[in-house]
């Protein structure tokens, strides 16, 4: 039918695209600053932040350093931090990761001292950037990472954080009754009130890359895919978030976020608690590069990302642009 034999009732979409204000009223997913949490990095033993160089813009921060981003970020309205410490030191089991004078614990009571509750102060619970094999939790003789033995070390680990200030406790390592483990950890510490957001589907993916040389945290011998998730496995997801909620998991975690964005779809259909997705490292150096090499309109394509992980049902991401995102969103003349 030609546009002039159209019916008065032709439906056109373009007729709520007319003008950026129209586009404004109608969009149906939105970005806030509080949708943002910012994966941070402390380094014992280094003077200044030092430069990662497969992530552009991001640093392993000194204490004084992460400080004074932390307070940047609460400036910019986002939610929250992630915190990962990178010890001077290394063992078999970890033990930076529940020292008291730890680099991530220290690093939460100074947080937690300078900005009390205005940020959502988050410890990534894992062994594998304080152990000197790399993997997440405990290895046996023959090189296996052991399950049981690793839930002692995170319920521990738990309880530490907890005791240094950390607001909530967020275990990454695919350990099988991870959560419970530390849900008993936490409660019998006193710490009833912590909540637990479980990194419930982790995948074993490729896009970690860069994060290892932030972390320093690379496993020694193998790789993490016999706790980690397979790929091509989306219904084993349910199963993983249903067995940390039962746990008692206050949240879930879908890790990467872009490559699985089904992924996050599925769970934030199938739960009613927070749902979250990590914007991760590799995503990041992705569009990183393409920006800087004249490939794409850096700012357009982060905040495409960031709106197509919340579109996909994510309430929170984790992304290494959280501050400059939430600065891009702050309440200005509007865009014409």
């Amino acid at each position: 039918m030609s546009a002039a034999g159209a019916s008065p009732g032709f439906a056109r979409g373009r007729r709520l695209r007319s003008t950026p204000a129209m586009r404004r009223l109608t969009a149906q997913t939105r970005l806030a600053p509080a949708d943002f949490v910012l994966p941070v990095f402390v380094k014992e033993g280094i003077a200044e932040p030092q430069p990662i160089s497969s992530m552009p813009g991001v640093v392993q921060h000194t204490q004084e350093s992460l400080r004074e981003a932390a307070a940047e970020a609460a400036e910019a309205g986002i939610g929250g931090l992630m915190l990962f410490g990178i010890p001077a030191d290394k063992d078999p089991v970890g033990s930076g990761a529940d020292a008291a004078d730890g680099v991530v614990n220290v690093a939460l009571q100074q947080l937690r001292a300078d900005l009390g509750d205005e940020l959502v102060l988050m410890a990534d619970l894992c062994l594998c950037e304080y152990t000197d094999h790399g993997h997440c939790g405990v290895v046996t003789p023959a090189g296996l990472v052991d399950n049981d033995p690793t839930l002692d070390r995170y319920a521990a680990v738990a309880v530490a954080q907890a005791q240094a200030g950390a607001h909530l406790v967020a275990p990454s390592g695919m350990m099988d009754g991870q959560v419970a483990a530390i849900r008993a950890g936490l409660d019998g510490s006193g710490f009833h009130e912590t909540p637990v957001l479980a990194y419930a589907a982790k995948y074993a993916s490729g896009f970690y890359g860069p994060f290892r040389e932030a972390a320093e945290g690379a496993p020694q011998f193998g790789d993490r895919s016999t706790y980690q998730m397979d790929p091509p496995n989306a219904a084993e997801a349910l199963r993983e978030v249903r067995q940390d909620l039962a746990e008692g998991a206050d949240a879930v975690m879908v890790k990467p976020a872009l490559p699985y964005l089904d992924i996050v779809r599925q769970v934030a259909d199938a739960v009613d608690v927070p749902v979250s997705a990590y914007q991760v490292s590799g995503e990041y150096a992705m569009v990183e590069a393409a920006a800087q090499r004249g490939m794409v309109d850096r700012r357009r394509a982060v905040l495409e990302t960031l709106t197509s992980i919340r579109r996909a049902g994510a309430g929170t991401v984790l992304t290494y642009w959280a501050v400059e995102a939430a600065r891009w969103l702050a309440p200005g003349p509007a865009p014409r």
